[in-house]
């Protein structure tokens, strides 16, 4: 039997946090899912909030504190991410943007994500499309084609199944990506080295 790592960020600013309920129901889909193939999954949760201080140190002085560098290890050695924002002003929130921006370059190539996101009113759904998803695309993640927003709305008892219904689709959808794809991680600098002789003769 396979073990797999799920990363889940979740960008939630509030204790409760919708954006944090929304990444766990995401997490639980995905998790049956792999569970269904015979993967036991970690699933391990980097809650942003906790977090917020140590993202602005960072984008000041460019060193992590050891809280927020085991998250950012978390999140780029994982098999699969989930990662799901509160929607502000048409798109995602600034901390979110912030601690995606702390990891280097192409240390996301390949990984599966699946994104989802939370706001007030339906109106904001399409942020999921031309903001967190050119994102990823941009950090050459595989982004999963089913992403999952959330309004106020989708919570309520009477609207739980068309929001279940997306949320076991992207889960079954990560979970397939997790467990075909092969990983492309970011290049080892040290694989092919230049030999000495050519940087004595520089």
């Amino acid at each position: 039997m396979s073990r797999r790592t799920l990363a889940v960020v979740s960008a939630g600013l509030s204790q409760p946090s919708s954006t944090r309920l929304l990444a766990d129901r995401l997490a639980d889909a995905a998790r049956r899912s792999l569970d269904r193939e015979g993967s036991l999954v970690d699933v391990r949760v980097v809650e942003l909030r906790d977090l917020a201080h140590q993202v602005t140190d960072k984008l000041l002085t460019g060193f992590p504190a050891p809280e927020l560098r085991v998250a950012l290890d978390t999140v780029v050695a994982a098999d699969g991410l989930i990662a799901v924002s509160p929607i502000f002003n048409a798109s995602y929130s600034g901390l979110f943007k912030s601690f995606f921006d702390g990891l280097d370059a192409d240390a996301l190539a390949g990984i599966p994500v699946l994104i989802g996101a939370t706001g007030g009113t339906e109106r904001h759904s399409l942020a999921l499309e031309h903001a967190l998803r050119p994102l990823f695309t941009y950090q050459r993640a595989v982004a999963v084609p089913t992403a999952v927003y959330a309004a106020t709305a989708d919570f309520a008892s009477a609207a739980r199944g068309a929001l279940d219904q997306r949320v076991a689709r992207a889960g079954d959808e990560l979970a397939a990506l997790m467990s075909s794809r092969a990983r492309v991680g970011p290049a080892d600098p040290f694989e092919d080295p230049t030999p000495f002789a050519e940087l004595l003769g520089r």
